[in-house]
């Protein structure tokens, strides 16, 4: 199969490239930073700006499949500029994307938890209505986006991440390093619901969708144990064996963080109801079995 990945020099579209290819697939790989980092004969790396027309689309065009990932980092304090990358990098490059697709094609395109909104303990699977806060904005325009793709014979998926834990970046690695500090804690309450998914089972869902015809629409690519903010402060904390009482205060955090820290001091309940129909397994189904793989030596 030959995949395309746009975003594919981040921490994720460089994992799913690795593995992808280990499967045997023909991997390129889109992104603006200007070099790739994996040398490999089915590899190719192309360095575009994806919220333009250009070139790169005839890459889309010849692609088997297409795994969307392009989007500007969430974890940074917003202002009304940054909001506009936050969109414009998501929305736009899938626009391209689904317009330059195949009949015939997979579009596997991200989305986020952050679809749902701010709902409290609600268990939230793939058919929960969107919510209305920035975040649920966003993620209703961009899977309009990819949606589009149908119209030209595509099959479209909609992966919908829960924080991704893995090796060497994502928010694990920053969380780790406030806790070896001995200043690591629960944010605001430590209620809210984090849903999260090991990187490795994010490949095998990937690899679950792509080749699997049947399947359409929202996935939640969350693993099945969403767990609360605090537990889940407890678990990296006994995980690393530093202390996690040290609370972030809910004020403190909108202080510093603004609107972001909204979103931070929410979280979602996700449920992978979808995959569980399709009898898929976890390799990594509690967190802090997750958490000690991700950060063994």
């Amino acid at each position: 199969m030959k995949i395309l990945i746009t975003g594919g020099a981040g921490f994720v579209g460089t994992h799913l490239s690795r593995r992808f290819l280990e499967a045997g697939h023909e991997v390129a790989a889109v992104d603006r930073a200007p070099g790739g980092a994996i040398a490999h004969p089915l590899y190719s790396y192309t360095s575009a700006d994806t919220t333009s027309k250009g070139p790169w689309q005839e890459l889309v065009a010849g692609a088997d499949a297409v795994v969307n990932l392009a989007g500007a980092s969430i974890f940074r304090r917003w202002n009304e500029a940054y909001k506009r990358a936050i969109y414009e990098s998501r929305v736009k490059t899938t626009r391209n994307a689904a317009s330059a697709l195949s009949r015939g094609a997979v579009l596997l395109s991200t989305s986020a938890a952050g679809y749902y909104g701010f709902r409290g303990d609600e268990a939230l699977s793939e058919d929960a209505a969107p919510g209305s806060d920035f975040l649920a904005l966003v993620c209703v325009a961009w899977e309009r986006e990819a949606l589009a793709a149908r119209e030209r014979g595509a099959r479209v998926v909609i992966s919908r991440f829960g924080v991704v834990l893995g090796k060497g970046g994502g928010a694990l690695d920053q969380m780790a390093k406030t806790f070896r500090l001995g200043i690591g804690g629960p944010l605001g309450s430590g209620r809210q619901w984090f849903s999260w998914i090991h990187i490795e089972d994010l490949f095998r869902a990937a690899q679950l969708c792509l080749e699997n015809p049947d399947v359409s629409g929202p996935v939640n690519f969350m693993a099945p144990n969403p767990v609360r903010n605090r537990d889940m402060a407890r678990a990296l904390g006994r995980v690393l064996g530093r202390p996690a009482v040290l609370p972030a205060p809910g004020l403190a955090v909108r202080l510093l963080l603004g609107e972001f820290g909204d979103a931070l001091l929410h979280g979602q309940r996700g449920i992978p109801a979808k995959l569980a129909s399709l009898g898929f397994e976890f390799l990594h189904p509690e967190i802090e079995g997750a958490m000690r793989e991700v950060l063994r030596p």
